[in-house]
């Protein structure tokens, strides 16, 4: 679709008394000459500053079809490529100037015909000189921008319509005390928009009895006007002028408006560019869309059409959740889910409408998950994505039964899914367009109401079967930026406002691509109405924030907020139910709050909102998911049984396996800052003073709930592909089954929130693709019947893994390496019987740090512990005592042991000798027969642990010491 027209012609220039009282006309044929400030005595013994060079002309950006070409058009091409400057306030440019008497224009052009020719700047509408300010930023500008904290102000004349002046291409110059052209950038305008047209009235359609208003925030745009379409696809209906007022852009429409299509033609000029466009773009709170988002829907979401029977009684249904320390969570890709389900009708694999068949293999599977206590199903992103086509007939496939026939290590396999991945049906999402609405290629139609109403009954079915929906969120980032393409929205509409720039202005991408900025008013306010909009008119129960990180803290205290004060008397929600968690990595340009202060891991303590726990992760598995895939770690033979890859002499390796029994330690009790460990090396430290590898700090929180505990995700490669490559080749199948038990296990009886990748459970493999995020249905198969787990379908895509082929190689043409069906079935039942454990008892869901603190105790640690095993005790009220309240009516003491040993450990723990400990009942009926080998022998608290096994003693309340 032709998204950008060129309108040079049909703007029109404010008058210079508009702008300023010192403005003059600078496209009146002749160029004005730069001006010359006043000489300064003081400058002029530091020397002649040798002004830098002003950026050659780029080439042109091509122009749209039938795009006309003018000599002011082109001249402006190359005028200023970056945007050094910042505008900050109303009143206030910023920019890092040294020297104390250089002065500063600024130059304003709304048609954007300004360039530079024999140092002077030609074709302006107005130029207005500023005034240097003597005080630094004020704080709270400081506060915003802090990465900018040391540069110059110059205040803008009271004079000035800035309302004006920001629709204009702009720049500023500065010269020396001699008048001398030093240099010229652009400006960066979130600070004065922010200042000027912060806005929290309405935005988006809002539906009445007759009419229908939209209301969309452009305050930069020159002209609004939104084109009607009769149809997903049809012509053009009509197209209807918006009024602006401070920034917005309103109109009154008929209600038979409803279900038509249409877009905004947005004229504004557009930094990248250099040059006014008319942008055709969707409405950034559409709340539905055509297939490929090409036009925005006009649908009141609140209509009866689109409800499911009895949606409006789901909340009533809602599964019961008494405490966020009671939540465990099962990541799940909506497209892996069913894909290859026979169980479900054909025309819903891959969709919303495969999770409401009953009696499918996938909702069986997670039937039998939810009865054992799990209680959250997480989505991966399934708001409107680019890179899957929502028009099915457009598709392509790979012939599956003529790839299972090539050998396990073959190549050939990836080169046919790479050769068509960019038109499948698969992609993980994280290249978002639109956040407000469903994705059309998982409903059974892109146009119309489809991805509505299916969206909502997959929430209704995943609910009526005791499984609460998290939806993947991913806010850091868009797929698109410019005047160009239909996947470009939001930078259409106010350029350069809703992503984050660096100091020259280009665009950050350290979150994969065009980074947003949460610190920017309206970008903070769009992030938390949107996921408003998801909470209310979808009945999400959580959100999962992809680079949380790259989101400001107070971005999420907001959305934390507002999600909390919704009511089921008033919403239809119970907003106290909505869990919130993410990514708290801390890179990039945000790193170390340099952009503010961002929702990384250490700074989200306190907040009662979760972030992933990588220290467990790392510990368990070995390395880290960047490093040798060899890097064995304490679940996969770390010291015990090495796989012949050198991590030091076995001093050091038995040092490193102690160290990551503390890590791990940490993390079982919560990964709280404040929890006392005796360390393996007899000191007594808070986890916050015990340090990863790289130096940070192990513990980070305030309370369990604020971490995620995981071994895997979708991200690297899943548990079983893990453990099968840290493990020393020639272990067995079935001793890799115990490992990825015993690792799920940690997981599963961990203080805080257990989170789980969709097929650990049943030993999925990707056959060791480390990113499988575009590797189609074959590499990402989940089969809920059992019958395989995946491993060995070729060597994975190239593109990720071909440095480590020369590992995968031998290991995926080895056929020790593939688990039967009656592994699967060990490896699940045992997952589910853990699953039981967690659930039999509030003792392992701990809600408050003091709790943990005073219940939860490490044995088996300091200088003299035994290598590969953690016992952790929970305590809770004695029949006779009353130090504690009581939790638990039928246990009153539970140990867990950890043998991650390859043979069997006798262990004396005196401090819980003569205790009434026996094996958990679940695990006395366990069919995995070395579990119930497990014993205690209460007079000298001995206790007998077979190999790679976790053995949980539980004593009965009835009991009496």
């Amino acid at each position: 679709m032709q998204m950008l027209l060129h309108a040079n012609s049909l703007l029109l220039a404010p008058t210079t008394s508009r702008l300023s009282a010192s403005a003059s006309p600078g496209r009146s044929g002749t160029a004005q000459p730069l001006p010359r400030p006043a000489h300064s005595a003081r400058a002029a013994g530091l020397g002649t500053r040798r002004p830098p060079a002003v950026a050659a002309a780029s080439p042109r950006t091509p122009m749209a079809v039938g795009e006309e070409c003018d000599a002011a058009a082109v001249a402006s091409q190359g005028f200023v490529s970056d945007a050094r400057a910042y505008w900050v306030t109303r009143s206030l440019i910023a920019w890092n100037v040294n020297d104390q008497d250089t002065s500063l224009f600024l130059y304003a052009s709304r048609d954007a015909t300004m360039h530079v020719s024999d140092g002077a700047i030609h074709g302006y509408d107005s130029k207005i000189e500023l005034e240097p300010e003597h005080a630094s930023l004020p704080d709270n500008v400081a506060e915003k921008f802090p990465f900018i904290r040391s540069y110059r102000t110059f205040r803008v004349p009271s004079s000035v319509d800035v309302a004006s002046l920001v629709k204009c291409q702009l720049a500023v110059a500065s010269y020396d005390a001699h008048g001398r052209h030093q240099d010229v950038t652009g400006l960066q305008l979130p600070g004065v928009l922010d200042d000027m047209f912060a806005y929290t009235g309405p935005l988006g359609a809002v539906f009445s009895d007759k009419d229908v208003d939209l209301y969309l925030w452009a305050p930069t745009a020159q002209d609004v006007r939104v084109c009607f379409y009769d149809g997903p696809a049809g012509p053009l209906l009509q197209t209807v002028q918006l009024k602006e007022l401070n920034g917005v852009w309103n109109v009154t429409v008929p209600r038979y408006r409803e279900n038509q299509y249409y877009l905004y033609e947005v004229k504004v000029y557009h930094p990248s560019t250099s040059q006014v466009v008319k942008c055709l773009a969707d409405d950034p709170y559409a709340r539905g869309l055509s297939a490929n988002g090409t036009r925005t829907w006009l649908v009141d979401i609140n209509s009866e059409t689109l409800k499911p029977a009895s949606w409006d009684e789901l909340s009533d249904e809602k599964p019961n959740l008494e405490s966020f320390s009671d939540i465990s969570i099962y990541e799940l890709h909506i497209r892996d889910f069913s894909a290859h389900d026979s169980t479900v009708d054909c025309n819903s694999h891959g969709g919303f409408r495969a999770f409401t068949f009953q009696d499918s293999a996938g909702i069986r599977h997670l039937r039998k998950l939810s009865a054992a206590g799990l209680t959250h199903v997480h989505l991966l992103p399934s708001f409107h994505f680019a890179s899957v086509d929502d028009n099915k007939s457009n598709w392509k496939f790979v012939d599956e039964a003529q790839l299972a026939k090539l050998p396990p290590g073959s190549d050939e396999q990836q080169a046919a899914i790479v050769s068509i991945q960019q038109e499948d049906p698969y992609n993980w999402g994280y290249d978002p367009v639109l956040w407000g609405v469903p994705k059309g290629s998982y409903a059974s139609n892109p146009d119309g109401p489809s991805r509505i109403i299916e969206y909502r009954q997959m929430v209704q079915a995943l609910n009526r079967i005791g499984l609460r929906v998290v939806m993947d969120v991913v806010y850091n980032h868009l797929d698109s930026s410019g005047p160009f393409g239909v996947s470009s929205v939001l930078d259409k509409i106010v350029p350069g406002y809703y992503l984050r720039r660096n100091v020259n202005g280009q665009i950050e991408n350290s979150a994969a691509m065009n980074n947003t900025a949460s610190e920017h008013f309206m970008v903070d306010r769009l992030i938390v109405d949107d996921l408003l909009n998801w909470a209310i008119n979808y009945k999400v129960d959580g959100f999962r924030f992809d680079l949380m990180g790259h989101i400001m803290k107070n971005t999420m205290i907001r959305a934390k907020s507002a999600i909390q004060s919704l009511t089921r008397d008033v919403h239809g929600v119970d907003g106290s139910k909505i869990y919130l968690y993410g990514e708290g990595w801390d890179f990039g340009e945000v790193a170390q709050n340099k952009r503010g202060i961002n929702a990384s891991q250490i700074n989200m303590s306190g907040t009662g909102i979760g972030s992933f726990n990588d220290r467990i992760r790392d510990s368990v598995n070995g390395g880290n998911p960047f490093g040798n895939p060899l890097q064995q770690g304490f679940s996969t033979g770390l010291f015990l049984e090495p796989n012949g890859y050198y991590q030091g002499n076995e001093a050091d390796t038995r040092r490193e396996l102690a160290t990551y029994a503390d890590h791990i330690q940490i993390g079982l009790a919560g990964n709280l800052k404040d929890y006392v460990l005796r360390t393996h090396t007899g000191e007594a430290k808070k986890g916050s003073d015990i340090y990863t590898f790289d130096g940070s700090p192990v513990g980070y929180t305030s309370s369990p709930v604020e971490t995620i505990n995981y071994v895997s995700a979708h991200d690297n490669e899943t548990l079983f592909d893990i453990v099968s490559i840290k493990t020393p080749i020639g272990l067995s199948i079935d001793e890799k089954c115990r490992i990825n038990h015993l690792a799920s296990s940690m997981i599963a009886l961990s203080q805080g929130i257990p989170f789980f990748h969709a097929g650990d459970e049943i030993l999925r493999s990707k056959s060791l693709d480390r990113d499988s995020y575009n590797s189609g249905d074959w590499f990402n198969k989940l089969d809920f019947t059992y019958e395989t787990n995946n491993w060995g379908v070729g060597l994975p895509p190239r593109d990720k893994n071909e440095e480590n082929w020369h590992l995968i190689e031998p290991r995926l043409e080895n056929p020790s390496f593939r688990p039967s069906k009656n592994h699967i079935l060990s490896v699940f039942d045992n997952f589910v019987d853990i699953l039981k454990i967690r659930y039999s008892s509030p003792l392992f869901r701990l809600s408050t740090a003091s709790d943990i603190e005073q219940r939860v105790r490490f044995h088996n640690t300091g200088p003299s512990m035994v290598p590969g095993v953690i016992v952790m005790s929970i305590k809770d009220a004695q029949n006779e005592k009353c130090e504690m309240a009581q939790l638990d009516k039928n246990f009153s003491y539970v140990v867990t042991i950890f043998n991650v040993c390859p043979h069997e450990v006798t262990i004396e723990i005196h401090d819980l000798a003569s205790l009434g400990l026996g094996l958990h009942p679940i695990q006395v009926v366990s069919s995995d027969a070395l579990v119930r080998q497990s014993a205690y022998e209460a007079s000298k608290g001995r206790f007998t642990v077979p190999r790679r096994t976790t053995a949980v003693f539980v004593q009965p309340r009835a009991y009496t010491v």
